[in-house]
């Protein structure tokens, strides 16, 4: 392994494609050689037993790539008395390529052709002759079997290896994806909590200073944690997972994007939309869209042929979220987990909404607030 090392720096134009082209010249060569130095009797002319022996060992050159093309031109070149060194090598080529099934029955053939022939007839019984050809071609159709099985092996064991790969980098990204949802979780229950409560005590600050001086100071506090609370709201919402469906949200538009949902939807659907849709934060976006999946998804569920209503409505400080459908009179027989309205709440609160869910004179009822402005 060392030497090939050495003679790849050495060389850097050396790869193993030449190493084999300069393999199967060598192997033409001899067989061309062997061919053209037999002393027995042609049963062919002179010149016509030349040139097959010539194209019989060309013909090699092609065995990776058309094995069993190449087989036939040999055996054609045989019938002119060429020798069994190409027939060999391209037994072994097609066995090597293309396995035990292909490999045998042309060995069959060639082995029954040659008991027919008057050139081997005429000098052997065929009962020897057969014998003796059914070695020659077993030992090269064995060898490529093993070549064969072997690349089979290599291709099982490479797939193998590259799956493992794949389950070890997929199990890498979820436990990373993991912890960083549960930094995110940690932060926004712990931090976010009290740089909210700083807002709010210097927001109160404000309304009843002492003087003017403390009034500015507390104004500037208020300033900066808001400041500071969107920042780490952003902050939460990558660490969610910036590379999930969420990120293509903002592109295609919310508006669109929850009509496109609701005209793929089972469900019959009531839908407002405030216009023009309000500028709201990405994440704020990203919440809406996924209430109204979510809840859509609950009603097929638990309500199939119910009638959902889908409002947003917007003022200059809040938006707002309600989504309605009719109780169903009996249980759907769906069993819910209960991880929707979970998941649902957990992002309404990340993106700094609260979210309220229940029944509510005869129907269900989810109605998400969220602030605009980030506004304490």
């Amino acid at each position: 392994m060392r030497s090939d090392g050495r003679w790849a720096k050495r060389l850097p134009w050396w790869d193993g494609r030449i190493g084999l082209l300069l393999l199967d010249v060598a192997v033409a060569a001899v067989a061309i050689a062997f061919d053209l130095s037999t002393t027995r009797r042609l049963p062919v002319p002179e010149t016509l037993y030349v040139v097959a022996a010539c194209v019989a060992g060309l013909a090699l050159l092609a065995r990776r790539r058309f094995p069993f093309v190449v087989l036939i031109v040999v055996s054609v070149c045989l019938l002119a008395g060429v020798t069994l060194v190409p027939i060999t090598v391209a037994l072994y080529s097609v066995a090597a390529r293309h396995g035990l099934s292909l490999a045998t029955g042309v060995a069959t053939v060639i082995v029954a052709a040659s008991g027919l022939h008057p050139q081997f007839t005429d000098s052997f019984d065929v009962v020897s002759l057969i014998s003796a050809f059914s070695l020659l071609v077993a030992a090269p159709v064995l060898g490529g079997l093993w070549m064969y099985q072997r690349a089979a092996l290599l291709a099982a064991l490479r797939g193998r290896a590259e799956e493992a790969e794949r389950n070890r980098t997929l199990l890498a990204d979820q436990a990373v994806l993991a912890e960083r949802r549960r930094i995110a979780r940690e932060m926004h229950d712990v931090v976010a909590h009290h740089v909210t409560a700083i807002t709010l005590q210097a927001g109160a600050l404000t309304l009843t200073p002492p003087d003017e001086r403390t009034a500015k100071i507390g104004e500037d506090i208020r300033s900066s944690s808001v400041v500071a609370l969107n920042e780490l709201r952003g902050i939460l919402g990558v660490l969610r997972d910036n590379r999930s469906e969420d990120a293509q949200l903002s592109g295609v538009g919310i508006p669109a994007a929850i009509r496109k949902l609701i005209g793929e939807s089972a469900a019959t659907v009531n839908l407002s939309l405030p216009d023009p849709w309000p500028e709201v934060p990405g994440d704020v976006g990203r919440a809406v869209y996924r209430i109204v999946q979510e809840s859509l998804t609950n009603a097929q569920k638990h309500a199939p042929q119910t009638t959902v209503d889908a409002t947003v409505t917007a003022t200059k400080s809040t938006l707002t979220v309600t989504i309605t459908n009719r109780l169903a009179p009996h249980h759907s027989g769906v069993p819910g987990s209960g991880y929707g309205l979970v998941g649902m709440r957990e992002r309404v609160e990340l993106a700094g909404g609260q979210l309220r869910t229940g029944p509510h004179d005869g129907r269900f009822e989810v109605v998400a607030t969220f602030p605009l402005g980030r506004a304490a």
